[in-house]
């Protein structure tokens, strides 16, 4: 292994303890308490810089774009950069460093409704996190506990199982989800302490 990728390696283990994914097993997260070495960069502005050059095209994104971008393909697993996605911000690492970025007004919650295989999360991780319904369109009904319908259509699932929605930060309610005659129901919150990661929606 190169001394780019054995420090992108490391630096991408560091950020897995940090995302508290467990990837596609049903093994337990990692604790939250882990730590890394690599230096954290708090980004001034919303855009992407830093710790992206390993993927063409995100530095100058806004933090939403760069977490859209790297939701939807699992490119990421293997050209970098590891994301993990919190309530507040959405922190990027490769071998040059780690870098976070700004969410200011909006909380990204990313789901993956299952049948039979799940996996504990908290906060996604863009790189590693993998759901088992992956490219599979299913309604998807997400209403405030005020009654505010926030979404209501017919979303498919990236390549790694995940469906990611913006939503307002600070508010409660309910995601209903159907898919091939099956349905789930769960509630869900936005606030700064919540997951970003929701993967015990089990369809029945």
């Amino acid at each position: 292994m190169s001394p780019s990728r054995m420090i992108l390696a490391l630096t991408t283990a560091a950020v897995l303890g940090l995302a508290g994914c467990a990837g596609a097993s049903e093994s337990p997260a990692p604790s939250a308490g882990s730590t890394t070495s690599a230096t954290t960069t708090a980004a001034t502005g919303a855009e992407a810089t830093g710790p992206v050059q390993a993927r063409p095209g995100l530095p100058g994104q806004s933090a939403e774009q760069v977490v859209d971008t790297l939701d939807r393909t699992n490119d990421d697993r293997t050209a970098g950069p590891v994301g993990s996605v919190r309530p507040g911000e959405v922190i990027l690492a490769d071998d040059q460093g780690q870098v976070s970025l700004p969410l200011s007004d909006k909380f990204y919650l990313s789901f993956a409704p299952y049948v039979t295989r799940t996996h504990d999360c908290f906060n996604h991780n863009l790189a590693t996190c993998q759901g088992e319904l992956a490219n599979q369109q299913m309604d998807v009904t997400i209403t405030t506990d005020a009654g505010e319908t926030l979404v209501d259509e017919a979303l498919t699932s990236f390549d790694n199982g995940f469906i990611g929605v913006w939503l307002p930060k600070d508010i409660k309610g309910t995601i209903k989800v159907s898919h091939d005659g099956k349905s789930v129901s769960a509630p869900i919150a936005t606030g700064p302490k919540d997951p970003t990661c929701v993967t015990t929606l089990k369809l029945s």
